[in-house]
């Protein structure tokens, strides 16, 4: 088995997040960047969208994400990571990364970034 790496990178976002109650009423500009691995053998030979990974509907479920509010970005990258997994059962690895513009922090700050990997896991039964 060999795994096909999906990348989007800089979606970009107005949302809601933050630990002052300014942000979560005004808003930041946000990029988010996800790297998808799964075994997408069959979509390199039927060349048929049906058997990929979507990039519509992974930024879709970006999108989704982002529009709900939180106060720290791990939260954020976090929920990203579960929805790609609940959304998209060939995914073995993500990684999110989720990049806030600008932060409020006294200073001149280009970005503050959060990165999360994950490797799909299996839930195992023991009877005994």
């Amino acid at each position: 088995m060999s795994l096909t790496v999906i990348e989007l990178e800089n979606m970009e976002f107005q949302a809601f997040h933050g630990c002052y109650p300014l942000e979560q009423v005004v808003g930041n500009r946000f990029l988010v960047n996800v790297t998808i691995e799964a075994d997408l053998s069959l979509a390199a030979e039927s060349d048929d969208v049906a058997d990929t990974i979507n990039y519509l509907h992974v930024y879709e479920t970006v999108r989704e994400q982002m529009a709900v509010k939180s106060h720290i970005l791990e939260h954020v990258a976090r929920r990203i990571i579960d929805a790609i997994y609940r959304r998209f059962p060939p995914t073995r690895r993500v990684r999110v990364k989720v990049s806030k513009m600008a932060p409020p922090l006294g200073g001149k700050i280009e970005r503050v970034s959060v990165s999360l990997r994950n490797r799909a896991f299996r839930k195992v039964l023991i009877k005994y």
